[in-house]
């Protein structure tokens, strides 16, 4: 398995975990909110931990909301790569990124200057939240088109386009079910040069559509295997979060795109003035 590096970006930094939470910085503002992966003891102490301008304060296994300190804000922006994007503490412990995602971002990136004879290589990004995937691809040349299946993520996501400075015409945005929309670009004999995959293990698609991860994965995949391009360098990439599979698994599912490259391995964010990383999920990658 790979050791996926994690890309520094200044408008975010993990301060410290532990005791089943964790303490990040975005932008001005630092949240503490929980994390299950987080079985160590704190580095730091409790004061700076109480501090924090946002707790989350959990109500029950479906969500929960934030305690502030002060005149916090309900939502502000943060630049990452040159893009602005909306952080916005939501019910579900979520803010609008996931910042692990990085290494992807740098990894398509390094795929894009592979493909400089190409002009303007499509990508195809699925379960794609609140967009920060998309619009730095965009920003790099990409014709991206942009599948979620969650109206306020959708929106959210056109927002950060849109106060990136990014036209209509690089982004295609689609409200639809990941796997019937994949099913119809093949039926349509539609190419994508790269296709990103975040998916959950349980959702629902725009008309009440199941997405569930272990019955649905596999024909979504087949699809992504049809839609992807001969050309050199193509890719898949796939990446879970809170899903009990081995990232042997994804790379075996991976091979079946037949000859090309695959790794697979953990996706982490690096503990500022430690060696601690704090895992996020799994990840793997195929490239022709």
């Amino acid at each position: 398995m790979s050791n996926f590096n994690h890309p520094a970006f200044a408008s975010y930094q993990l301060l410290d975990s532990g005791n089943g939470e964790k303490l990040e910085r975005f932008g001005e503002y630092v949240l503490r909110r929980p994390d299950p992966q987080a079985l160590w003891r704190p580095s730091l102490e409790s004061k700076v931990w109480t501090a924090a301008d946002y707790k989350f304060v959990r109500e029950s296994d479906r969500g929960g909301k934030w305690a502030t300190a002060g005149k916090s804000p309900k939502s502000w922006n943060i630049k990452v790569n040159g893009s602005s994007l909306r952080i916005s503490p939501t019910p579900f412990k979520h803010v609008g990124l996931f910042p692990e995602q990085a290494s992807n971002w740098q990894w398509v990136a390094e795929q894009r200057n592979k493909m400089r004879d190409i002009n303007e290589p499509k990508l195809l990004n699925m379960f794609a939240y609140t967009g920060a995937a998309s619009i730095l691809a965009a920003q790099d040349g990409w014709q991206v088109t942009h599948v979620d299946a969650a109206r306020p993520s959708l929106d959210w996501a056109a927002q950060n386009a849109a106060q990136s400075g990014l036209s209509d015409k690089c982004i295609r945005w689609m409200f639809d079910d990941c796997l019937k929309f994949a099913q119809r670009e093949v039926r349509r004999g539609n190419k994508y040069h790269g296709i990103l995959l975040d998916p959950p293990h349980y959702g629902r698609g725009p008309k009440g559509e199941k997405w569930q991860f272990e019955e649905h994965i596999a024909p979504l995949l087949e699809a992504c295997r049809q839609l992807l391009a001969p050309t050199p360098n193509s890719f898949v990439v796939i990446s879970t979060y809170a899903i009990g599979y081995s990232p042997l698994a994804f790379e075996n599912m991976l091979r079946d795109f037949g000859d090309g490259k695959v790794e697979s391995g953990e996706l982490w964010l690096p503990q500022k003035d430690s060696e601690r990383r704090l895992p996020c999920g799994f990840c793997a990658r195929f490239s022709r």
